[in-house]
């Protein structure tokens, strides 16, 4: 791998290039856009090939990458044996240069702090605002609760969020998540979007666990509600934005812990800082063997259950100018994970398969200008490759080019727009179909508008123009009331859709067959909300959502039987209310309380509105409390779900999940800590089961039961 500086300089050279074309490449590309909205009401057809005259001043950039794609997959191979080489490198590079670190602290590191203490969000508006002032439903997970909780994966860390439920797959190394009980979710790292159009579980389309390592999260923003307008196809539950973070000093850490099940993890991450150039990089190993679950009383072990895991990542920047940089990143995650089938206390490996094995391999280079401002912008290419082996192999290959500008068009505007390119080709020989290619091209434009002193309107608008689907539009109305200095009152409406993904049209396999006729899901959202904090230690937050999808697929067993068919239901509702609280009750002691409340509901060929059986909560109720003192923090983190159709979760109607974690701080640079999952050992389910038949008995899909933790963590 070439040496981090070397790697630097060729940053620098690439980005003055951009330099020479950016300012008449937006001046067009902008007016183009601007005149693709006022032309609408004339004629479709003229708005059309103005916004694929915009997109294609970006797809031109693309073309020195088409080699580089054919290149892309003997590359892989060997960076993986390189990647450890990197982290050695980086290590040796950090502690030399530890010294120095409190002078090596830019502008552009001390915004991010600024953005932290005033609770600023950028995932909600695609540019950054005080929460306050943001007219949407927002939670943030920042680094310090990362570390704090010593929370090992994304779903851990965002599972413990009021409104958010987590569903995990095979062995524990797959998990899809619900906001407001919806799974059409967009999960962005950085701003770029890692779903694809291939599809996965249920209406879901991404894994959680694509992150290779919480190491290099700044914070987690989770936007529910509908965000198509700005997000496209996916956004319909919410948006979560994993925001990673910069170097900001010359330093490495280790992590190394044992538990359970045979469970040890290690992780390493390095950071560091030369002139204008940074790096990034973090790798880990993780391993576990078969889990025990609670089950009528008893703790059988899961067969099958075991699973390995190796991920890297690595984040390159150089600095071109104060406000300017060049961004290279790559992210690695390879997965050997058991599955299963559960019939009880009775439970055998997985008629599918014995093992799912995965490979995610995603590349990005991004170009950020006008940095720590009110309209930051970019210009972004990514490619990310996904393999996934299970009773056969399958694929996906998403490419795309995305751009993004703003202005600040007086002391009461402020206009972002950009354009976006995506191209996804799967493969699922084994199921039916290969070769298939769904490409995307949208545009969108917003203007958060101050029209009076405590008041502020966000209208929006996003054009889709799918390959298969035609063109769909999503506009956006949302109001945010600022009553007060501590009291916000806002709402918001969307339309929102998410097309049919290429399992959905083209699968084929023994009791499972796609269904090319499908229609896109369509429909709408809509949100209110107040926010009030009563004063520096206390705060609240209620809010209720709606949403109404028509269309809606869902996989259905035909009247023979024994196939199941990709089909539109005729409607599906979500309907609900969050409550939250927060209290800090001195310096060593705080608080925080949440309540969710989540109707799901379907109808299928004229059929009455059934309830959904599969709401894994339809009331929620979170509870946190933390101690800190000296070296010593404390955090008891409750979940609690009841009201849940009890027959497929083997008669449990209601669950109660405790975790508690503990540290002490041996120096400052080290910290030992000792974790307990699920305290109680209680009897739990994540997905829903299926009812006794001639098929087969009833089978259940349990979590496990109490799982134990110690580790170290130690920072040079």
């Amino acid at each position: 791998m070439p040496h981090p500086r070397a790697m630097g300089r060729r940053l620098t050279i690439i980005g003055e290039s951009f330099f020479l074309w950016r300012d008449s490449f937006f001046v067009c590309l902008c007016a183009d856009l601007m005149l693709c909205i006022l032309l609408h009401y004339f004629t479709r057809r003229y708005l059309l090939v103005k916004a694929f005259r915009a997109c294609g001043r970006l797809i031109f950039l693309s073309g020195k990458g088409r080699d580089y794609m054919k290149k892309m997959r003997k590359w892989e191979k060997k960076l993986t044996m390189q990647v450890m080489a990197a982290l050695l490198a980086g290590a040796a590079m950090g502690t030399t240069a530890f010294a120095a670190e409190a002078e090596n602290s830019n502008a552009a590191d001390t915004a991010v702090d600024v953005y932290e203490l005033e609770d600023t969000v950028v995932t909600a508006e695609r540019m950054p605002t005080k929460k306050l002032e943001t007219p949407a439903n927002t939670a943030v997970i920042t680094a310090k609760e990362i570390e704090d909780n010593h929370y090992q994966s994304v779903d851990e860390a965002i599972g413990h969020v009021n409104g958010v439920s987590i569903v995990r797959m095979a062995g524990g190394l797959r998990s899809y998540v619900r906001i407001n009980g919806d799974e059409r979710v967009v999960l962005l790292v950085d701003g770029q979007k890692l779903n694809d159009a291939q599809g996965g579980f249920g209406r879901a389309s991404v894994d959680l666990n694509m992150i290779p390592s919480m190491d290099n999260i700044q914070r987690i923003e989770v936007v529910k509600g509908g965000g198509s307008a700005l997000y496209g196809s996916d956004a319909v539950g919410g948006v979560i934005n994993i925001i990673t973070k910069n170097a900001v000093k010359n330093e490495t850490k280790v992590d190394i812990n044992i538990g359970s099940w045979g469970s040890h993890n290690y992780a390493i991450s390095t950071q560091g800082k030369e002139n204008d150039f940074s790096w990034f990089i973090t790798g880990g190993l993780q391993k576990r063997g078969h889990f025990d679950y609670k089950f009528d009383g008893n703790s059988p072990t899961m067969a099958n259950s075991d699973y390995n895991n190796n991920s890297f990542s690595m984040k390159l920047k150089n600095r071109l100018s104060d406000s300017d940089s060049l961004a290279l990143s790559y992210a690695h995650r390879s997965v050997d994970d058991g599955q299963y089938e559960c019939y009880g206390s009775f439970s055998q490996p997985n008629y599918y398969g014995l093992r799912l094995r995965e490979n995610f391999n995603n590349y990005n280079l991004t170009w950020n200008f006008n940095e720590d401002t009110d309209v930051p912008g970019y210009v972004r290419f990514f490619y990310n490759y996904k393999w996934i082996d299970q009773s056969g192999s399958f694929s996906n290959r998403t490419m795309g080019l995305d751009a993004q500008y703003g202005w600040l068009l007086n002391d009461y505007n402020t206009l972002i727009t950009g354009v976006e390119w995506h191209q996804s080709n799967s493969e699922n020989a084994t199921n039916g179909y290969y070769g298939k290619k769904l490409n995307n091209k949208s545009v969108f434009l917003q203007d958060t508008w101050k029209f009076a002193d405590k008041w502020t309107l966000v209208p929006g608008i996003r054009m889709d123009n799918h390959s298969m689907f035609g063109t769909h539009w999503s506009p956006k109305i949302a109001i945010n009331y600022l009553a007060d200095a501590d009291t916000q009152v806002y709402a918001s409406w969307g339309r929102v859709f998410k097309a049919p993904t290429a399992d959905d049209l083209y699968y084929n396999s023994y009791g499972y067959v796609g269904n090319p006729n499908l229609k896109p899901e369509t429909g709408y959202t809509a949100t209110v909300g107040m926010n009030h904090n009563f004063d520096e230690k206390t705060s609240m937050g209620i809010s209720f959502f709606y949403s109404r999808l028509k269309d809606a697929i869902q996989w259905m067993n035909l009247p023979s039987g024994t196939i199941w068919e990709a089909t539109n239901v005729d409607e599906e509702k979500h309907r609900g209310m969050e409550l939250s609280f927060k209290q800090e009750l001195s310096p060593m002691w705080s608080y925080d309380l949440g309540y969710s409340y989540i109707k799901r509901e379907k109808t299928f060929r004229g059929s009455p509105m059934a309830v959904d059986s599969g709401n894994l909560q339809p009331n929620g109720y979170r509870i946190g409390v933390h101690y800190h003192s000296g070296a010593w923090k404390a955090n008891l983190l409750g979940t609690i779900g009841s009201g849940l159709d009890a027959q497929y979760y083997n008669n449990n109607s209601s669950y109660n999940i405790w975790d508690f974690n503990l540290s002490y701080d041996i120096k400052k640079n080290i910290t030992t800590y000792f974790k307990v999952n699920n305290l109680t050992n209680q009897e739990h389910f994540e997905q829903k089961g299926s009812l006794a038949s001639a098929w087969g008995p009833a089978s259940y899909y349990p979590c496990a039961g109490r799982f134990y933790q110690v580790g170290l963590t130690c920072t040079f």
